[in-house]
Formats: structure tokens, sequence, C-alpha cells
């Protein structure tokens, strides 16, 4: 028995599922998941020895790789002069004014623990702005595990939300009104009929959360359009997509100015943060400047911030998101070659950084139903392949792949070979 599987049953005993979030258990594509011991640049070792490439990079915030030198010094020397302190630091107004440097439609910004902390923050905030209860998001979308988002749509177009897990109260859910997201007019339709009741539409950009779902050409400026229309809050989740996908997001990619915009990952180097923000009327709603509520011992740590600022200042370096561009290019493509070599039906997404793979026979996957049509079995073997090849894949069909700077073009070179032989397997 290996060390991460003796380490797995003792920790099905302690904690629930054996993992502290669901998706690190494998329990979608089988298997026992390898425990991590260390990571550095490009490459995850697990307790048993066996390193990997990394594509998961801890779901996104390792832009820059693992424990890179200069966001490990930063955090040693914040370290040195105290883990947290529960009082204003001069690294939080740095960091809140990167980040207001980076996005324009952030004129103040909070900083937070989490992006469940940001996107729940956000949305407290619109009602009390707008005045207004209902909350329109997207099927397939993910803003992390607060009640009022944990919902899944019911068999029409546009319906109230109904709870997705249990515990989840029918009126919080029934709150939330769910759309198909790449949908345009759907949300049209709703807006018409309903649109005095809406605070605000909380959207991935792109879509990370079933697999990577581009938005279709005008569907963002058409949301921005819809909700200027009917005085709704356009909030952009930008947890993922935020300096993932650009130094100014997706809303600097794609042209669009949000009314709220929550941010999280790569903001912290790695370490716990999330952050929201928007107009300077807004934000100053927010307590103690306003009257809504919202606070945190640990927000704005000086670590998170320490590691935050190191990231965010290797990140704006000239260069470094041509040369990221280029390199994910090459991945995406070498991967598609291998596939399309051995007569395996799939598609390749990509914008920026961040990737996706669905087997699937559709020249375009636009939605969740789209991409629940994908061939599980398929990814289950290829995920697992890949993984006995050292190359460590997120292991869900749903989930998006990450590059960082660290991988070079050796280490491209390895995963498209290991990914030809696997693909002449499948």
């Amino acid at each position: 028995m290996t060390r991460s599987e003796t380490l797995f049953n003792r920790a099905r005993q302690i904690i629930p599922g054996g993992v502290n979030s669901p998706v690190r258990a494998f329990k979608s594509v089988g298997g026992i998941p390898p425990f991590i011991a260390s990571a550095q640049g490009a490459c995850l070792t697990d307790v048993d020895g066996r390193t990997y490439i990394d594509y998961v990079g801890s779901w996104g915030p390792m832009i820059v790789g693992h424990a890179h030198p200069a966001v490990v010094a930063a955090i040693q020397a914040a370290t040195a002069r105290g883990t947290s302190f529960g009082a204003p630091t001069e690294a939080e107004v740095q960091l809140a004014e990167a980040i207001i440097d980076c996005m324009p439609a952030i004129e103040m910004v909070r900083l937070v623990n989490s992006g469940t902390e940001a996107t729940m923050s956000a949305l407290r905030l619109a009602r009390a702005v707008t005045g207004r209860e209902l909350i329109v998001k997207f099927t397939g979308c993910y803003h992390g595990h607060s009640d009022s988002l944990l919902v899944e749509a019911g068999s029409g177009a546009a319906t109230f939300g109904v709870p997705s897990s249990p515990g989840v109260p029918r009126a919080t859910a029934h709150s939330t009104l769910t759309l198909p997201y790449n949908d345009l007019p759907a949300l049209q339709a709703l807006l018409a009929q309903r649109g005095q009741e809406i605070a605000a539409l909380i959207v991935e950009p792109v879509a990370g959360n079933m697999g990577c779902v581009l938005p279709l050409p005008g569907y963002l400026q058409g949301l921005r359009t819809a909700c200027d229309q009917h005085g709704v809050l356009l909030i952009l989740d930008e947890v993922m997509t935020g300096f993932r996908v650009a130094r100014g997001g997706a809303q600097a990619l794609y042209g669009i100015r949000p009314d709220l915009t929550t941010l999280g990952k790569v903001i912290g180097g790695g370490l716990p943060v999330g952050a929201y923000g928007g107009s300077r009327a807004i934000m100053e709603q927010i307590s103690p400047a306003g009257p809504v509520y919202q606070a945190g011992t640990l927000s704005g740590n000086p670590l998170a911030t320490a590691a935050g600022l190191a990231t965010l200042e290797i990140i704006s370096q000239p260069g470094f998101y041509e040369t990221l561009e280029a390199r994910s290019q090459r991945l995406t493509e070498g991967i598609s070659w291998a596939l399309t070599a051995a007569g395996i039906p799939h598609l390749g997404t990509r914008v920026g950084s961040m990737f996706g793979l669905f087997f699937t026979h559709r020249t375009r996957v636009d939605n969740f139903a789209e991409a629940a049509e994908s061939d599980l079995n398929c990814f289950n073997r290829w995920f697992h392949g890949m993984l006995a090849a050292g190359i460590y894949l997120a292991p869900s069909q749903y989930e998006t792949g990450f590059l960082s700077m660290a991988h070079d073009d050796a280490i491209i070179d390895r995963t498209i070979d290991a990914a030809r032989a696997v693909a002449k397997g499948l």
C-alpha cells in the first residue's frame, strides 16, 4: 500500500470523504488521490516520491509557478514580522492600489479571505444598493458555496432556483433565478418580465466550472446593455479569470466595465485571499463608511498581501502574458494534435492560460447542457492515463486547466509526448 493510500484511509476516518474540498477526493474519476508533499516550479511531488507536471496550479493562483523565490521571500519576510494583527497594515493599502491600477472599473476594493466571501459580500451589497432581492446566475457557473448561489435550474429556461445542496433553505434558493450561459435572448426575456425585482446578475466572464467555456462574441457586451436597461448591477466573478487571462482580467480582455468585480486566486499568490470592488459610490455603502455590514478578522492578512504583491509584481513585467499565451497555445495545440492523430473525438478550448478539453463530437460547447454531453468514461481513462504518465490534471471533466510561467518548452514537450502515448490507448 502506498503512503497516499494509507493517508487517504486515515483521512476518511476523521475528515468527511477524506478531503477538505470535494473535488480532491477523485470521486468523479475514481481512484486514490496522491497526497502532495511539496511543489516547485511546474511540478508536484507526492508523499511516495512521485513527481507530476501540474496543470491544476492550486486551481489557478500559481500563475508564476510553485514556490517562486520572490514570492517565498516575501512570505518569509512577512512571517518574521508577525502572521496576523487584526489591524490595518501598509501592505493592505498597497495591494488595493495594485488591484485598482490594473482594473479601471474598480475605484475602491475590500479584501476578504476567499472567493466565496467575495461573491457573497458583493451580492449583499448589490441588494442593498438597488433595494431589490432577486439575483440572476447561470447554470454551470460556480460562485462559491454560499446558500443563495448553491442552486440549479429547474426545467424551464428561466426558473426559480432550487437548492442543489441539503441545508440550503428553499426560501434562500428562491431568491436566485437561473438561466443558461451564453443565451442572451433568455436573459432579455427574463428582464423584460421581472427586471424591476432583480438586484444583480453574477457571471463568470469565462466559465471555468463546466470545463473552460468561452463567451460567445457579443455576449458579455449584451449582458452589460441588458443590465443598464433595467437598472440591474452586473457582477463579473473574476475569482478565476482575474489576472489570469490578462493583467486587467477578462473585463480588460473583452472590454466590459462591470458594476462590481470579485477576485481571488492570483491576488493571494497561493495564500487564502479574496476581494470585491467597484465604483466609489457603490463601495462606500460598505461598513464602516456605510450601512452594509461585512467583516473578517483575517481579511488582508500580512502573509496573503505579501504573496499577492510579489505575484502581481512578477506578472506586471514586460512580456509576461505574451510568453504565457504562446506556451499555452503550444500546449493545447499539441494535445489536440495527439488526440486527433489517435482518432479521438474532442474539443479543446482556451483563453489565455486557462484551457479545457471535452471528449465530444461537438464543434462548440457554449453552456453546461452541451458540456454534459461529453464522454465521461473517455475523460476518466484520459485522466488516469495522464496521471500514470506523470501529468497531473484536474480530476473532473468539468474543471479547467492552468499553465504557469514555470511551464517551459521542455515541460510542454514532455506533456505532449505523454498525451500522444495515452491517446493511442484510449
